[in-house]
């Protein structure tokens, strides 16, 4: 294994702490990127043994420093604070910094859907990324990753009165994603770059229906969950209500099965096992 470090941006957030867990189970050198060392999770990292500095996704020296003498950088975007044109922003400091740097890889985490025309403001942003990173000279692999299980987490109370708000049919599939897949699939990316270079991986690891989802959480918690469709009217923040049009429509495309057996070294985890192992403790 190269000696360099892995630099993983955003670090401390959701999908950053799950690709750092996993380097660290490979036993990678790490170099964490986060806004503010002295938090709990940060120092909880260089606990860990991970390098841990202070930067911005949208400030491109902190970001060069951050990516000097690394062999592999783990990226991530969000516009979820300041709009989807402060993402393409951040998108495009950190392809600046890393082909000043000359960084030998960058992972790129996008979202499944983003090349296909969506229409919603946020896959939008990343393909705009998506499309100048390929335009570029920088080394890259592009992963786009479904639906998050935990976000099923946001409506945790009404999950507990026993209630699965989804803007869903009952048995519409949703393709979706343990974290810790993606995690594990970014660190194989990261470690063995040779045949991932170039190329665009969606990511998925099931697709139960709403239905199939209420039973396993009502499973875990030891009590009745029931589905209950949220009209797409009632959602009034523009990108989601056009996320699950989008969802409500082409959706998602992965070839779940093909990507299993490509990459059997990942856990692939299922909707059920992630419920038991998320809320049973709750029963």
């Amino acid at each position: 294994m190269d000696d360099d470090p892995i630099l993983v941006l955003a670090a401390t957030g959701g999908q950053g702490r799950a690709v750092t867990n996993a380097l660290l189970g490979r036993r990678a050198r790490v170099r964490a990127l986060v806004r503010d060392p002295d938090r709990a999770a940060a120092r909880e990292l260089a606990e860990q043994g991970v390098e841990v500095v202070a930067g911005s996704l949208s400030d491109r020296a902190s970001l060069a420093a951050a990516m000097s003498g690394v062999s592999g950088v783990f990226a991530f975007t969000t516009p979820f604070e300041a709009g989807v044109n402060a993402e393409v922003e951040q998108g495009r400091a950190i392809l600046s910094a890393a082909t000043e740097k000359r960084v030998p890889h960058l992972v790129f985490s996008s979202v499944a859907g983003a090349d296909q025309d969506s229409g919603v403001p946020h896959f939008e942003s990343k393909a705009r990324i998506e499309a100048e990173l390929a335009s570029g000279d920088v080394p890259y692999t592009i992963l786009g990753p479904t639906y998050f299980f935990d976000n099923a987490l946001g409506g945790a109370e009404r999950i507990h009165d026993g209630v699965l708000d989804l803007p869903l049919p009952p048995d519409r599939p949703l393709q979706q994603l343990a974290r810790p897949d993606l995690g594990a699939f970014a660190t194989e990316v990261l470690i063995n770059p040779a045949s991932y270079v170039g190329r665009r991986i969606e990511l998925a690891g099931d697709a139960p229906t709403p239905r199939q989802m209420a039973a396993s959480l009502g499973a875990a918690l030891g009590r009745e969950v029931r589905h209950e469709q949220v009209p797409l009217a009632a959602i009034g923040n523009p990108d989601m209500h056009a996320m699950w049009t989008f969802l409500n429509g082409p959706g998602y495309r992965v070839d779940i099965p093909a990507l299993r057996n490509a990459h059997p070294e990942i856990r692939w985890t299922s909707f059920m096992d992630w419920a038991h192992d998320s809320w049973a403790a709750a029963r």
